[in-house]
């Protein structure tokens, strides 16, 4: 403790200090800690006496006033302080072992849906064995089967050819109709424009039905090429010239008119089915699969269940499961040899959780021809963590696909069931989620605990300064008075001696 003061001057100054902070419900504080300035903020007080004849707090009394004080002030804050912080401590130790468990368990309802939906078990492997045909894709709606396939004819776009012309040379003037199914495309031709020209308005035109138009350069000149943007006879393209069109434009759309290779469907059968198609990309002909076909030819069509994604769900399940029950051991854990608990021993949020967890595990799956985990191939091992066993889970994927998709995504199955009471646990609104709520506010009411305190302790200190100042200074006039009287009474025996004298 510093105490300042100014010889002739009436002011003297002293702080104490004790700080507060909190995140999440942290808290410390301090009483000891003095500087010769006032603060408002942070729980510092500060007093000042008016003394001329003090130079420094204690002097008058002769005692070490600052000690003094401090040692009453720490003395009067330590049980409080000690029982705030200590249920600071314990309040934040249980926050972070549920935030822990919440997050191990979000982890394993992450699986379990994986493991309860459809699409998991809805994923099939298809394969052409001769895939110079083509090749296949599948979607959750296919039916695992093999089937017979044969390409006669891909389908194609119509083409078709002008007449040569000298590059440059006009064309004629009229309306030029491009048709396609229902729809039509009118070209304004001016009697300057050339295939360049009419090419251009065709390619740029907002109607244009479905085609594309190139000018070619041959050895014979230029001609312009109608290409169908889409395969197949509906797609196929008609073009004519309105009657007060030109001799040259009404050519033009005759010989267009006339196709140089003409649209055809894709031709095949599935299983001596015959199928058309006006694309090559046939979806169609079988649900949720779809054939891209590039040549003719025969292939054998096969489309089976895919068992990876089963078996990386329920890997990963068993992945999250083994966290969830190490984070559970640490949480719940005591080593007598330090005498260290874990941060939820004797949770009851804790010991319901793992209560559910493993009677919804250990149980059966009724109706079901599997039954229970251990027939999947699922084993619990001595420190409480589970197993596979791939070459068991693998057989009964393909033995019994469908069971083992009710094993865990049916109604009563493990991820349904499981998964619903780790919603009640972890969910928005839920036990975990509403004790850490509470703690948090719990934490807040400490902090502010702590500010009142360190505000209680600042006042304390300063009523006892103030009564200190009052007694050092009382200390001082005394003294002042006794030195007086002293020195008047050696000068009145020093007068009668020398009259003796």
């Amino acid at each position: 403790m510093t105490y300042i003061s100014s010889v002739g001057s009436s002011t003297t100054a002293g702080s104490y200090t004790g700080s507060t902070s909190a995140s999440s419900g942290t808290s410390s504080s301090g009483y000891s800690n003095y500087s010769g300035s006032t603060s408002s903020s942070s729980g510092s007080y500060s007093s000042a006496g008016s003394s001329a004849i003090l130079s420094s707090l204690g002097v008058g009394s002769g005692l070490d006033v600052n000690s003094i004080i401090n040692a009453l002030v720490n003395a009067k804050a330590a049980g409080p302080k000690q029982q705030i912080s200590s249920q600071t401590t314990q309040l934040q130790s249980q926050e972070a072992g549920l935030t822990a468990l919440s997050s191990a368990l979000s982890s394993m309802q992450d699986a379990l849906t994986t493991l309860g939906s459809v699409t998991t078990y809805t994923t099939y492997d298809s394969t052409l064995s001769n895939t110079a045909v083509g090749s296949v894709t599948t979607q959750s709606s296919a039916q695992p089967g093999t089937y017979s396939l044969v390409v006669n004819s891909l389908a194609t776009a119509q083409k078709s050819v002008s007449n040569a012309s000298a590059s440059g040379t006009p064309v004629g003037a009229g309306t030029l109709t491009v048709t396609v199914g229902g729809n039509a495309m009118n070209i304004a031709v001016g009697a300057s424009d050339t295939l360049s020209t009419i090419a251009s308005a065709i390619n740029g035109s907002s109607s244009n039905p479905g085609v594309q138009a190139t000018v070619v350069s041959g050895t014979n000149g230029q001609q312009l090429l109608l290409t169908s943007t889409s395969t197949g006879v509906a797609n196929a393209f008609t073009v004519t010239a309105s009657s007060d069109s030109s001799s040259g434009l009404s050519s033009l759309a005759s010989a267009l008119n006339t196709p140089s290779s003409a649209a055809t469907d894709a031709s095949l059968s599935i299983d001596g089915i015959a199928v058309t198609s006006a694309s090559n990309t046939v979806s169609s002909a079988l649900p949720g699969v779809t054939l891209s076909l590039a040549a003719t030819g025969s292939s054998t069509l096969t489309i089976a269940q895919d068992p990876s994604a089963i078996t990386t769900a329920v890997n990963n399940f068993v992945s999250a499961y083994n966290s969830y029950a190490s984070t559970v051991t640490s949480l719940d854990s005591y080593d007598p040899t330090t005498q260290q608990a874990g941060v939820l021993l004797g949770d009851s949020t804790l010991m319901s959780i793992q209560r559910q967890v493993n009677s919804i595990l250990s149980g059966g799956v009724a109706g079901n021809s599997i039954g229970s985990l251990a027939a999947l191939g699922i084993t619990r091992n001595a420190d409480g963590t589970l197993s596979v066993d791939s070459n068991q889970l693998s057989s009964q994927i393909q033995s019994n696909p469908s069971a083992v998709q009710n094993l865990f995504a049916g109604s009563n199955g493990y991820a349904t069931t499981l998964g619903n009471a780790l919603t009640s646990f972890s969910g928005s609104g839920g036990i975990i989620s509403t004790r850490i709520s509470s703690i948090q506010s719990q934490l807040t009411n400490l902090s502010q605990e702590q500010t009142a305190l360190t505000a209680r302790m600042t006042a304390y200190a300063t009523q006892l300064r103030q009564q200190y100042t009052a007694l050092d200074t009382l200390m001082s006039t005394l003294k002042n008075t006794s030195s007086s009287i002293t020195t008047s009474l050696n000068a009145m025996l020093n007068s009668n001696s020398s009259s003796s004298g």
